[in-house]
């Protein structure tokens, strides 16, 4: 499995004989370069324009956009709302499940869930976790969401960017409160059910932008 972060939360997932998707998938009037992707799937965690803009995805055969089950092209997608982000939507947590990796996107996720509903939710290897604030979790809230969930690999999403024109913090407070100071930011994530580390790892992704 590979994934490639395009800023925000943004990801695009990609397994051999599996549909590939794309997650929160923003608009270019944020101030990041337009997205030119093409997948079979996107999921979107809410309306906004820094979540819902599919225009900048070819070839999808499937839009995401509410809590649900569904399977598509080998993968199980959970979807499970969360906080609301208006008086009439939610945030929708999204659960990829490939049989033996299974990667959990947040969304624009503003409050840590209680113990019952964390254990209401399968093992996580990959997480997919906002840690910039604004209208979703902050760094020491993400920190201690990671400490309940006890992924095998984290990967903080929809922090400050370069040319971003929404205010963010910057991803090195969430560095902070997982007291990570030596890390090297990798270009895409490539894991399989073999290489999954036994103790939680943090990886940062350098944006495709």
């Amino acid at each position: 499995m590979e994934l490639t972060w395009y800023g925000l939360s943004c990801f695009r997932i990609t397994e051999r004989n599996y549909a590939t998707i794309v997650t929160d998938p923003y608009a270019e009037a944020l101030g990041l370069p337009e997205l030119k992707l093409k997948a079979d799937v996107a999921t979107i965690s809410h309306e906004a324009p820094g979540h819902n803009q599919t225009r900048g995805v070819s070839g999808l055969l499937h839009e995401i956009r509410g809590p649900g089950e569904y399977e598509i092209g080998g993968v199980f997608i959970t979807g499970i709302a969360t906080n609301h982000v208006s008086k009439t939507a939610h945030n929708i947590l999204y659960m990829f499940d490939y049989g033996n990796l299974t990667v959990a996107h947040l969304g624009d996720m503003q409050k840590v869930p209680t113990q019952t509903q964390i254990e209401a939710l399968e093992a996580i290897n990959v997480l997919l976790v906002p840690v910039g604030g604004g209208n979703s979790l902050n760094a020491a809230q993400a920190a201690e969401l990671v400490s309940m969930l006890e992924p095998n690999i984290v990967i903080p999403m929809h922090y400050a960017l370069p040319g971003l024109k929404i205010e963010l913090d910057g991803v090195d407070r969430f560095l902070k409160e997982m007291g990570v100071t030596d890390l090297k930011e990798e270009a895409s994530l490539k894991v399989n059910e073999a290489r999954l580390p036994e103790e939680t790892e943090l990886i940062l992704l350098t944006p495709r932008i």
